[in-house]
């Protein structure tokens, strides 16, 4: 995989937990960035977690999941 479909994965990604999180995207990543996670975390309710923490222990599981055409539609939508 390249660089540039790993940060624009990553930004989908980022959009999508922001919203469940109610944190803009721009906070979200700032706090990720700066090593903020569980403060991130704190506003996700328990079902969504236990799936965020799967995807963080299983590295294939995220790939698939990033490379789902509805995440890549989401994705668009978000960034036009």
């Amino acid at each position: 995989m390249n660089e540039k479909l790993n940060n624009k994965n990553l930004d989908a990604m980022i959009n999508v937990v922001s919203g469940k999180l109610n944190v803009p995207p721009d906070v979200l990543k700032k706090q990720l960035q700066e090593g903020k996670f569980d403060k991130a975390l704190n506003n996700m309710n328990k079902s969504d977690y236990q799936k965020f923490n799967q995807l963080m222990n299983n590295p294939q599981l995220a790939q698939k999941l990033l490379s789902a055409p509805q995440l890549q539609e989401l994705y668009k939508k978000l960034t036009s």
